[in-house]
Parts: structure tokens; sequence; C-alpha cells
């Protein structure tokens, strides 16, 4: 197996980075989720704290840091899907979009 070089090369980091776009995409043209300056803002830092983990993790270049910082990237996740939720409970979110949502971040957690 060859060694990444960056972790512009991880692949959860690369599924990650889609879903922080996404969301703020998503936050900002829903006129309702866009006034909820609380949920907004933790879904997006939640979203953000899992590929900020990843190449955090990453760049402290020993296996055992790396791990501790997926760890936290994976909990990340599990707020996000939490908010997600919450967000589709509220209406800010379709069922289709909660659906797609919730299929990528589990796919982020299992990389």
């Amino acid at each position: 197996m060859e060694r990444l070089n960056s972790f512009e090369e991880i692949i959860a980091w690369q599924r990650a980075r889609e879903l922080n776009t996404e969301i703020y995409r998503l936050t900002n043209e829903n006129g309702l989720f866009a006034k909820d300056y609380g949920l907004r803002d933790q879904m997006r830092r939640a979203s953000i704290s899992i590929s900020s983990n990843i190449a955090e993790g990453f760049e402290r270049e020993t296996a055992k840091e790396f791990i501790r910082f997926l760890y936290i990237a994976k909990a990340s996740a599990g707020e996000f899907r939490s908010q997600l939720y919450l967000a589709s409970d509220l209406g800010y979110i379709s069922q289709v979009e909660f659906e797609s949502l919730n299929y990528k971040i589990n796919d982020v957690s299992k990389l």
C-alpha cells in the first residue's frame, strides 16, 4: 500500500469537503434554515470539524495522533448526524435532502 503524501489524498477528507460545501449551500439557500443561526452555525461547525480533524491528524505525522484525530472527526460526524435529524424535524430540509446528507455523513464515518 502506497503512503499518502497529503491529507487531500484521503477519501474521507474529500467526501467531508464535499459535505461542507453542500451544507453551506443548503443553509444559505433555505430561508428558514438560514435564519436559525444556532442550528445553522452548529451544523456548519460540526461539518467543518470533520474535514479539519482529518487534515490536522494527518499533519501530526504519527499514527497514534492521526488515529486520535480520526476519532474526533467521527464524533463530529455523529454530532452532525444528530443535528441533521433536528433540521429534518423542523422542516428545514426535505426528506430527499435528509436521506442524501445522512447517506453521505454515514459514508464519511465509515471511511
